[in-house]
C-alpha cells in the first residue's frame, strides 16, 4: 500500500517556460508539501475564488427559474399563450442549449474561464432584462433562444474552473457549496416572487418587476467579476511567489495531467467518447436530466396542487428548496471525507424516486402533510447528483481538454433531456400531473441503477489491475501528471 502520510511526498517533472508549449524537462524532482501551508493556500481559494463563483451561479438559477414563478403572476395570460405554448418556451431553451455548450465551453478552455464566465453572464443578464419588454409569445421564444445559449456554458466553465484550483479530494464540497447556489436561488427566487407579485398598480404588471430585478442583479455580477476572477493560479494577484509554485504541485499530484496548457488539443480530447465509461455517464445525465429540470421548472405547479393561492404557493417553495441544499452540502462533504463518489449518487437517485412515486401515489389532499414532505424529497433528490455525477467523472479525467469536453456534452446530454418534463407536465393533467410524476420517477430509479452499476464496475476493475501488477494501489497513490491518457494508463486507478 502506498504511503498516506500527513506530509504527501511525490514526483513531479521539473517545469520551466517550455511547460506551457507542452514541452516536459526530463529530470524529475520530489517535493513535499507541507500541510499547514497547503490549509493556508485552499483558505484562500476557498475565501477569493468560490463565494464569486457561487454568486454567478446563483444569478443564473434566478433567471433559469424566474418564468415558473412569472407562470403563476399570469405571464400566459398577459402575454395571450394559448394550448401548450408555455411548454415550447421551455423546451426551446433546450435546444441552443445543447447545440452550444460543448463550442463554448472550448472556448472558455482556450480564453480563459475568468474571461467567458463573466460575458456569458452578462449575455444571459440582459436577456432576463429584454423579458421586460415582451409582449407576445414570438418575442418569448426569441428571447428564450438567446438565453439557452448564453446559459449554456457556465456549470461547465465553473467546473473546470475549480478543477485549476483545488485538488481531487477537495472538489465535492465545493462544487456542493457552489451548487447549492442554485437551492439557495430557487428559494430565494420563491421569495422575492412573494414580495413583487404584491406590488399593486404602477406602469408594469407584477412578474415585469421580477425580471427586471433579477435582470439587473446579474449584469452587475457580470461586471464585477469580469474586473476580478484570475485566470488560474500563476495570475493570483492574492498568491505569494511560494503559494504559486504549491498551487502547481498541487494539481500535478491530484488533479491535472498538465498545468497551464491552453491549447485545444481537440483530437486528443475527443478520445474521451472512446472510453465505454463515457456512454454509461451519459446515461446517468440523461436519467438525471428529468428529475432535475421537473423539480426546477414545476416546484411551484408540483406544490399548487396543495391547494393554496398564487402568492402563498410560491412561499411554500422555499422550504424543500432550502433543504434540499442543505442535503446537497451533507452529501458533498459526506463525499469528499468518506472519498466515495458513487453511493452518494445513487443515494440521490432514491430520494427523488421515493418523493415522487409517494406524490403520484397518495391523496393529497387528505394526506397534505405527508405530500409536502414528498417535496422536499424531490429536491434532496435532484441536486446531489448533478454536482456529485459531475465530480466523479472529472476525477477521473486527468486530461483537461477531454475533462471539459465531457463535462459540456455531459450536462448538455442533461438538459437535452429536460425537454421531457418540458412536454409531460401538460396544462390537461393539471392538477395532478400523474403521468409527469411517473415518468420522472422511471428516470431517477434506471439513474439509481446504472450508477450503482458503474461504480460496482470501477471497484471490479480497479481489483483486477492489483491483480495484474501484483500491487495494491488507490487512485490517490498515483500523481495525476503521470495519468494523461487516463484508464490506458497502467497505473490509473478509478475513483469511485
Amino acid at each position: 500500500m502506498a504511503s498516506t502520510d500527513t506530509k504527501l511526498e511525490f514526483e513531479v517533472k521539473a517545469n520551466n517556460a517550455s511547460d506551457l508549449e507542452g514541452g516536459v524537462e526530463d529530470s524529475s524532482v520530489a517535493y513535499e508539501i507541507d500541510p499547514v501551508a497547503e490549509r493556508a493556500l485552499v483558505w484562500k481559494f476557498d475565501l477569493r475564488i468560490l463565494p464569486f463563483l457561487s454568486i454567478i451561479y446563483l444569478v443564473n438559477a434566478l433567471d433559469k427559474s424566474n418564468l415558473s414563478n412569472a407562470k403563476t403572476a399570469g405571464l400566459e395570460k398577459t402575454l395571450g399563450m394559448v394550448d401548450n405554448q408555455y411548454s415550447t418556451i421551455l423546451s426551446i431553451f433546450i435546444v441552443p442549449y445543447v447545440l452550444s455548450s460543448p463550442f463554448l465551453s472550448l472556448l472558455g478552455r482556450k480564453y480563459g474561464p475568468h474571461r467567458v464566465l463573466p460575458c456569458l453572464t452578462l449575455v444571459f443578464g440582459t436577456c432576463t432584462l429584454c423579458m421586460v419588454g415582451v409582449y407576445n409569445f414570438s418575442g418569448l421564444f426569441a428571447i428564450r433562444w438567446f438565453l439557452g445559449m448564453a446559459e449554456s456554458a457556465i456549470f461547465p466553465l465553473v467546473i473546470y474552473y475549480q478543477t485549476t484550483f483545488y485538488r481531487r479530494r477537495e472538489l465535492g464540497r465545493r462544487l456542493a457549496i457552489f451548487y447549492a447556489a442554485h437551492s439557495f436561488a430557487a428559494a430565494f427566487s420563491g421569495l422575492l416572487a412573494y414580495g413583487v407579485f404584491r406590488i399593486k398598480g404602477g406602469p408594469l404588471t407584477a412578474w415585469r418587476y421580477l425580471f427586471l430585478i433579477e435582470g439587473l442583479a446579474t449584469v452587475l455580477v457580470g461586471l464585477f467579476v469580469l474586473w476580478y476572477l484570475p485566470r488560474s493560479t500563476e495570475e493570483c494577484s492574492f498568491l505569494t511567489t511560494e503559494e504559486k509554485q504549491l498551487a502547481r504541485r498541487r494539481l500535478l499530484q491530484d488533479s491535472s495531467s498538465s498545468v497551464g496548457v491552453t491549447k485545444l488539443e481537440l483530437r486528443e480530447s475527443l478520445k474521451i467518447f472512446a472510453q465505454p465509461t463515457t456512454w454509461v455517464i451519459l446515461l446517468i445525465e440523461a436519467c438525471l436530466g428529468v428529475p432535475l429540470n421537473s423539480v426546477s421548472l414545476f416546484l411551484p405547479q408540483i406544490i399548487g396542487r396543495l391547494g393554496y393561492s398564487t402568492v402563498k404557493t410560491n412561499l411554500y417553495t422555499v422550504a424543500p428548496s432550502i433543504s434540499g441544499g442543505v442535503m446537497l452540502l451533507l452529501l458533498g462533504f459526506s463525499s469528499d471525507y468518506t472519498r466515495l463518489r458513487f453511493p452518494f449518487v445513487a443515494a440521490g437517485f432514491a430520494f427523488t424516486f421515493i418523493g415522487m412515486v409517494i406524490y403520484a401515489a397518495i391523496d393529497v389532499e387528505s394526506s397534505i402533510h405527508v405530500a409536502y414532505f414528498a417535496c422536499f424529497m424531490m429536491n434532496w433528490g435532484t441536486f446531489a447528483p448533478s454536482v456529485l455525477l459531475d465530480v466523479w467523472y472529472n476525477n477521473n479525467t486527468p486530461h483537461e481538454g477531454r475533462r471539459v469536453l465531457l463535462t459540456s456534452v455531459g450536462i448538455a446530454t442533461a438538459n437535452l433531456f429536460g425537454i421531457v418534463p418540458s412536454n409531460v407536465f401538460r396544462n390537461q393533467d393539471a392538477p395532478k400531473y400523474i403521468p409527469a410524476l411517473a415518468m420522472t420517477a422511471g428516470f431517477g430509479g434506471v439513474g439509481f441503477l446504472l450508477t450503482c452499476g458503474l461504480g460496482a464496475w470501477m471497484i471490479w476493475d480497479n481489483r483486477r489491475r492489483d491483480r495484474v501488477q501484483g500491487v495494491r494501489l488507490r487512485a490517490s497513490d498515483v500523481p495525476t501528471e503521470k495519468l494523461r491518457d487516463g484508464p490506458m494508463a497502467a497505473e490509473f486507478r478509478w475513483v469511485y
